[in-house]
């Protein structure tokens, strides 16, 4: 029986038969068992949500039928991830397991180190193979950025011919509902949907149409929401690996070589949004803790651990008051996704104008994410919350963001129309129109904090902090084992790169705005 075992295929957030190296490797070996659990654990997580699951769940059903059509039909099972592995390593003698590595949150990583201890005591071997530019066991930031490369340049798997198992029984336990593992009603109207196909009609829409304007368009709230890829919960879920990203991309740019009408501009921004994605991912790889401690220790207790409820609320209902913030909110919560400017504002507003620690608010906001991707939430967050050590303060004026980003108010009425009455002059301060007792704390609230005397306040709090040896030599750490290293132009370099470049780097880093790649991550 052993001879003849199956090779487990434990699929995670890789929905798909394409550039899939573990099922490549599972095929080659011998008959394939694709295996999806559903985990009411994990789904009783903070940072999940229905709207999350539903993307899920039809991303697995569109993984099961590109499965059954290769022959080896998707096994879904609902319940702990060891359990379900020791049922189908004595029913089917599993002495081979086969899986890409994850970068989760530390849910799924504990997960993950449960189901290794049970393989080393079983006797069964788990491969665990890479399928983006995040690398494990790093030492340092110095080469990653050709490895990464590296991964992103190598060719892409074939769909593998596969050998399925005969089962003598149903093939598991389904798909659940979201209300069958608790999670609460979640509307979204405007949510993305899930699955391989999906994901190749957003790649093509944004090769040749939609994407012409990415570069100009991407922080413009209204623009954005189509020029951008809208790639990044397929990138999240997996029903399109980064490596078919890039590729597509770099095609693309061939393909426009010696024209003048945006395409290579907005392709270049593309590939190096994409290259951002797996920089960010890595954080979390090398330091899980970050999704729970301040990378920089200095700035742990500077929040209250217990928010301001009032305040919370008030923010993830978008009903701040403040015009801008509260569109923004409102749209991810009818959608599921958001613009990065906007993104980046939201926390900083949380952070700094609200004073609200960074886990409380990035929680909710996972929960709003359909993209919710750990690796880039948690590290992005506390970069927008200023307490990474190594990055700027940056502190949104939540006025200024809304004349800058939405000038003819379309965006802010689209989401706030109660505010229809409010001249456009005024629209991002109503409290400062004549007529603001007709509308505020009547139809929409007035603000909740004074926007620049709260912004002065975290400022002077903040940067309190950021003096003294000590925090300069952790702050350096921090920098040596995280930073980017980019050259004068932004690319990223590797230990190859001149030490003058990497030099140079270091120091923007630490003081000095970060490039504007990393204040644009859009997908």
């Amino acid at each position: 029986m052993t001879a003849l075992s199956p090779v487990l295929v434990w699929f995670k957030r890789d929905l798909r038969v394409e550039d899939h190296p573990a099922l490549c490797a599972a095929a080659a070996l011998r008959p394939v068992l694709p295996v999806y659990v559903v985990e009411p654990e994990y789904w009783a997580e903070p940072d999940t949500s229905a709207r999350q699951w539903a993307f899920t769940r039809e991303s697995v059903a569109s993984l099961a039928v590109a499965l059954a059509r290769l022959g080896a039909p998707l096994r879904i099972e609902t319940g702990q991830a060891v359990a379900v592995f020791e049922t189908l390593r004595v029913t089917h003698g599993i002495t081979r397991m086969i899986s890409h590595e994850e970068t989760g949150n530390s849910w799924t990583f504990a997960r993950d180190r449960a189901v290794a201890a049970w393989a080393r005591a079983q006797g069964v071997r788990w491969d665990e193979l890479p399928q983006s530019g995040v690398v494990r066991r790093l030492a340092g930031r110095d080469g990653w950025a050709r490895q990464r490369d590296q991964r992103m340049a190598t060719p892409q798997q074939p769909v593998p011919a596969l050998r399925g198992v005969a089962e003598d029984g149903a093939m598991g336990s389904g798909l659940p509902e979201a209300a069958d593992l608790g999670l609460a009603a979640d509307p979204c109207p405007g949510r993305q949907l899930g699955g391989r196909d999906a994901a190749l009609s957003l790649l093509g829409g944004f090769l040749t149409e939609r994407g012409q304007t990415y570069r100009a368009a991407m922080a413009n709230p209204l623009d954005g929401a189509s020029a951008c890829s809208r790639l990044s919960p397929h990138l999240a879920l997996g029903t399109l690996s980064g490596r078919e990203a890039t590729q597509a991309a770099k095609a693309r740019k061939v393909e426009a070589k010696g024209t003048r009408d945006g395409w290579i501009g907005a392709m270049k921004s593309f590939e190096a949004r994409l290259a951002w994605r797996d920089h960010f991912m890595q954080k979390l790889e090398d330091q899980p803790s970050l999704e729970h401690r301040c990378l920089h220790s200095a700035y742990e207790g500077l929040r209250p651990a217990q928010p301001d409820a009032t305040r919370l609320g008030a923010w993830a209902r978008g009903e701040t008051g403040l015009p801008f913030v509260d569109a923004c909110m409102r749209s991810l919560i009818a959608t599921g996704w958001l613009n990065f400017r906007a993104r980046a504002m939201l926390v900083a507003v949380a952070s700094y104008h609200l004073w609200l620690d960074w886990r409380a608010s990035g929680v909710i906001l996972g929960r709003y994410f359909t993209d919710f991707e750990p690796g880039i939430h948690w590290p992005q967050v506390q970069m927008q919350s200023g307490t990474t050590g190594m990055n700027t303060v940056r502190i949104y004026n939540p006025v200024k963001q809304g004349h800058d980003n939405d000038p003819a108010g379309v965006f802010t009425r689209r989401w706030l129309p109660e505010l229809a009455r409010v001249p456009d002059r005024y629209l991002q301060e109503p409290w400062r129109w004549d007529g603001a007792g007709q509308i505020l704390d009547r139809h929409y609230p007035a603000p909740i904090v004074d926007p620049k005397a709260a912004a002065a306040e975290a400022r002077q709090k903040v940067w309190a902090i950021r003096t003294g040896a000590e925090f300069r030599a952790e702050a350096a750490h921090v920098v040596e084992k995280h930073a980017s290293r980019k050259d004068p132009q932004g690319r990223f370099v590797d230990d190859r790169a001149p030490r003058k470049a990497r030099r140079a780097t270091a120091t923007r880093t630490r003081g000095a705005k970060p490039a504007p790649d990393q204040l644009s991550f859009d997908l």
